[in-house]
């Protein structure tokens, strides 16, 4: 966790397959991450369809097609959104603090290859994921795997982004 609260901004490229009982085949997203310390991150889908999401702080702004599908949320009003983000914004401060207020976490192996599991403490939250595993080394990120509670699935693998 201390290496990552070193990193303070990072660009990365990922592709996140979603699981889904009903389909035969997965999901396939892909985009950039972009994150800026300590509080900053945005992520960007580009294919299938253009889609941003872009944290600062307390508010999440959702943004789906053109300019007039765009909503700002403040975390503190939901809940659940704000524990899902927090899995990954803490996550990539190194904050084990705000972790735990959320999180059951358990952090397995080494720092060159290291597994992060998060289970979520408030009820809500158990009710649609029962779990995020983020897979890394020293201070990177290479996987995310969020497990919802009702068996769907999805992995987001990570690729930092040299430039």
């Amino acid at each position: 966790m201390h290496g990552l609260a070193q990193v303070k901004k990072s660009r990365a490229t990922f592709v996140e397959r979603k699981f889904i009982s009903i389909l035969k085949t997965p999901l396939e997203y892909s985009g950039t991450l972009i994150y800026n310390a300590p509080g900053h991150l945005e992520k960007y889908t580009l294919l299938p369809k253009p889609e941003s999401l872009v944290l600062d702080q307390n508010n999440l702004v959702v943004q789906s097609g053109d300019a007039h599908q765009k909503r700002t949320l403040s975390l503190q009003d939901y809940p659940a959104i704000w524990a899902f983000v927090e899995s990954f914004r803490s996550t990539l401060a190194g904050d084990i603090g705000t972790l735990n207020r959320f999180y059951h976490v358990t952090l397995e192996g080494h720092p060159e290859q290291w597994l992060l599991i998060l289970r979520p403490i408030d009820t809500q939250m158990k009710s649609l994921v029962s779990e995020i595993r983020i897979n890394g080394s020293l201070e990177q990120i290479s996987t995310i795997e969020t497990r919802e509670s009702g068996g769907d699935y999805s992995v987001m693998s990570i690729s930092k982004d040299d430039s």
